[in-house]
Parts: C-alpha cells; sequence; structure tokens
C-alpha cells in the first residue's frame, strides 16, 4: 500500500468521525495514541492532521497537541453565510442540470436522514443531511465548488455539535422535502428563497447568546460576597 493511500484512509477514517461528531469538539487528538491505532508512524498521523487543520476541522497548538475544532460564534456565523452564498447562487445552475434519476437519489438521501432522526440516531442524521446538501450541489458539476462547500459542510457539524441543542440535526427533513419539490417543479426563484431561509433556520436553531453575552462581573462578585470570602 502506497503512503499515499494509506494517509488517505487515515484522513478519511478522521474526517468522517469529526463529521458525524463521533469525535466532539475540543476532543483530544494525540499523536501517539493515532499512530498507534492507525499503525504508521507520528509523522504520518501529523501530516494528516495538518491537512485537517488547513480544512479548520482541527486546532494545533504548540506545546498542547491537537484537538477537534471548537468553532467560535464568528466563525460560526461566517460559514452560514458562505453557505447561504454559495448555495443560493449555485440553485439555477443545480435546477437547469437535474435530471430526474439525480432527482430520485436526492430522495433517496433524504429518506435515509428521516429514518436516522426517526431512530435518535444524531450521527447519521448529520451525515444524510449533509450528504443531501452536497450531493445537491454537484449536479451543478462544478467541483471546485463542490469541494469547498464540502469542507463548510463539515465545519456546520461542528457548529451544531458545539452550539446546537442535545436533540437537534443540522436539517429538518420536510425542508429538504420542500426544496426537493421545488427542484422537481423547476421552480427556481421559489428554490433559492427557500434554501436561503432553510439555513437561516439552521444557524438560528443554534444556541449562540451563551458566547456572546459578557459576563456580568458586578452580580457575578455580589453572589460571592453574599456567600462570604473569609477575608478580614
Amino acid at each position: 500500500m502506497s503512503s499515499r493511500t494509506r494517509d488517505e484512509i487515515i484522513y478519511e477514517n478522521l474526517h468522517a468521525a469529526i463529521f458525524e461528531v463521533q469525535l466532539p469538539p475540543g476532543t483530544r487528538l494525540p499523536e501517539d495514541e493515532l499512530a498507534e491505532t492507525f499503525g504508521v508512524s507520528r509523522t504520518g498521523i501529523r501530516k494528516v492532521l495538518q491537512r485537517l487543520a488547513h480544512e479548520r476541522l482541527v486546532d494545533i497548538i504548540p506545546n498542547r497537541g491537537a484537538s477537534v475544532a471548537q468553532p467560535s460564534v464568528k466563525e460560526a456565523r461566517e460559514v452560514f453565510a458562505a453557505r447561504r452564498m454559495i448555495e443560493c447562487a449555485a440553485l439555477p445552475q443545480v435546477i437547469g442540470h437535474a435530471r430526474p434519476a439525480q432527482i430520485k437519489a436526492l430522495g433517496a438521501i433524504m429518506l435515509k436522514e428521516d429514518e436516522a432522526q426517526l431512530a435518535g440516531n444524531r450521527a447519521a442524521a448529520i451525515r444524510y443531511s449533509g450528504e443531501f446538501h452536497l450531493a445537491l450541489i454537484r449536479i451543478a458539476d462544478n467541483d471546485t465548488l463542490a469541494h469547498f462547500l464540502g469542507e463548510l459542510v463539515a465545519r456546520s457539524s461542528l457548529i451544531i455539535a458545539t452550539y446546537g441543542a442535545p436533540i437537534a440535526v443540522s436539517c429538518r427533513h420536510s425542508e429538504h422535502e420542500q426544496i426537493l419539490d421545488l427542484i422537481s417543479n423547476r421552480a427556481t426563484a421559489e428554490a433559492v428563497a427557500w434554501m436561503d431561509q432553510h439555513l437561516l433556520s439552521v444557524e438560528r436553531s443554534c444556541s449562540f447568546a451563551q458566547e456572546e453575552a459578557e459576563p456580568d462581573l458586578k452580580t457575578i462578585l455580589g453572589s460571592i460576597a453574599q456567600r462570604g470570602t473569609g477575608l478580614a
């Protein structure tokens, strides 16, 4: 097996584990443990981690090592803004290229997402939700766009894992169903508007308030004073 193939397999395994939130944000990724798990050198693991860091899925801090990224609120809002721009702009081309077989394939992914949600399988629901958006954009036949969106979708899963409610998943089945119906009917303007609102609703389902709020120092110190500090 070539070194490139081996590195690619390790990358795909770690990428999938992060994307499906099997490795939650903040999880430490020690090089020695990963090297032992995959049966490779730490040098090979380091290359994979650097690649994931380039995609903003892993944070590497000098003298502390690597961990699964924990997106800031600013990053989260930027990711969703970028997704709205890309996916809404690409929809006219998607609709122009879409064939019945491709629409049927999107429907199959949507059904798998629905089954995962009903079963309470959050990891699978996130995976199929992402696959729906990626399969949709691939219909536009623009590999560069699809690659860029793939990175944004993966980062979205970290955002939802960090800020979403425990029972939340990245997308609602009914919203995907509506988008698919509009694409099938070649309703371009309506599909673009619906996609924009759909991605906005995903962003709004995230709870950013806790990180954005400044701590109320007076209230905190007042509470401590009421308990008694032991100071003379």
